[in-house]
């Protein structure tokens, strides 16, 4: 074996990424061996968090692709082992850092991920759909990004993100199912077949701090919670599990559902949060003749822009309409989201104008420590 046919095994391992976790399995210490023989062959021996993980069978054939394309490995050979408890909590010490605490990662003050409560007065305008859509669109420009879905009672982005593995515990702590490069979470995806959750105020919001605090999504660009309709429990428990999360409003063009999307937005002069704009749902129907068709009236977005300006005292931008497209409640249904299924369409393309609006957004320094000290 020489040194070079060594350094470039190594070198293709660390290639390897863990599909929950994101990170090489080098890093995060799942390599357990690598013997090299004199003719080439390597055996792989590689550590799991848990016995029944589901992904065995992506880590093994990424092993293996990652391997035999070294030069001068003519064999590849994967064993896969399980971590000892002592191997799991240096692991959790690993990623939560020391001493492995508990927390919610969101609320430090050096974080800079942005967390945008998607959040609509009234149940129907697609507020799910362009959380799932908006989330991908920012995955697919490089960003790493989450979705907690925070509508216990009304859960649907597992489905429409196409996922169907269950989270994965590693002892208290849980790694979500990973779609389209999104890290996800949602009551569904522990709720055997289509049982209803039949919960109350306290209940919710253990769920939602839970989720908060158990699961792992490492360190974010953007995460992306989808409220239930209203300004209720969840609502509430938002404001004070994440006080800095900025809040996004969902309406359609009608004025009556504008005025019920007012009161979701104006709930920031209560918690004290920031309304960062209103978007526009199935704001126009494209017609065969290149016209359109206002099923639901026009302008709801835009007054709804100004009134909360007024309400909240800073400036709340329309950040954008998105056209009825009867391919973006396909890929809803399909599991595969319009942005990624459909790009060149034009609900696509506003999705991901307004996607790149949002990453654009400044995160403010309040609450952050700059190292600063005066002299």
């Amino acid at each position: 074996m020489s040194a070079p046919l060594e350094q470039a095994v190594h070198a293709a391992l660390a290639t390897v990424i863990d599909p929950e976790l994101r990170r090489p399995i080098t890093e995060l210490g799942m390599v357990e061996s690598v013997d090299i023989s004199a003719g080439g062959r390597v055996r792989l021996a590689v550590l799991l968090t848990i016995a029944g993980c589901p992904l065995r069978g992506t880590i093994t054939a990424d092993s293996e692709k990652a391997l035999s394309a070294v030069p001068g490995v003519t064999a590849v050979e994967v064993e896969l082992k399980v971590m000892n408890q002592a191997q799991r909590d240096a692991l959790k010490e690993q990623l939560r850092g020391a001493g492995g605490q508990r927390g919610i990662p969101f609320n430090q003050p050096g974080s800079l991920t942005k967390v945008f409560a998607v959040a609509s007065g009234k149940g129907g305008v697609g507020k799910s759909s362009l959380t799932v859509n908006l989330a991908c669109a920012l995955a697919a420009q490089g960003l790493r990004v989450g979705i907690v879905d925070a509508d216990v009672h009304g859960f649907s982005v597992p489905a429409l993100m196409g996922i169907t593995q269950a989270p994965t515990r590693v002892d208290d702590m849980i790694l979500p199912p990973v779609a389209y490069g999104v890290k996800v979470i949602s009551i569904g995806m522990f709720v055997p077949g289509n049982q209803p959750v039949a919960w109350r105020g306290p209940m919710l919001h253990r769920a939602l701090e839970q989720f908060l605090t158990d699961v792992y999504f490492g360190d974010l660009d953007a995460l992306f919670l989808d409220l239930p309709p209203g300004t209720g429990d969840i609502a509430i428990s938002v404001a004070q599990l994440l006080p800095k999360a900025e809040i996004l409003v969902v309406t359609t063009p009608q004025a009556a559902a504008a005025d019920v999307a007012e009161r979701a937005g104006a709930i920031a002069t209560q918690t004290g949060q920031t309304v960062a704009g209103v978007i526009e749902n199935m704001s126009y129907l494209e017609m065969p003749d290149g016209g359109r068709m206002e099923l639901f009236g026009s302008g709801g977005g835009a007054v709804l822009a100004e009134r909360l300006t007024a309400t909240v005292g800073s400036d709340v931008p329309l950040l954008g309409q998105i056209p009825l497209d009867i391919l973006l409640r396909e890929g809803g249904d399909a599991g595969t989201p319009i942005v990624l299924g459909r790009p060149e369409t034009p609900a696509a393309i506003a999705l991901m104008e307004i996607a790149g609006k949002l990453a654009a957004r400044p995160r403010g320094l309040t609450g952050m420590n700059l190292g600063l000290q005066p002299r």
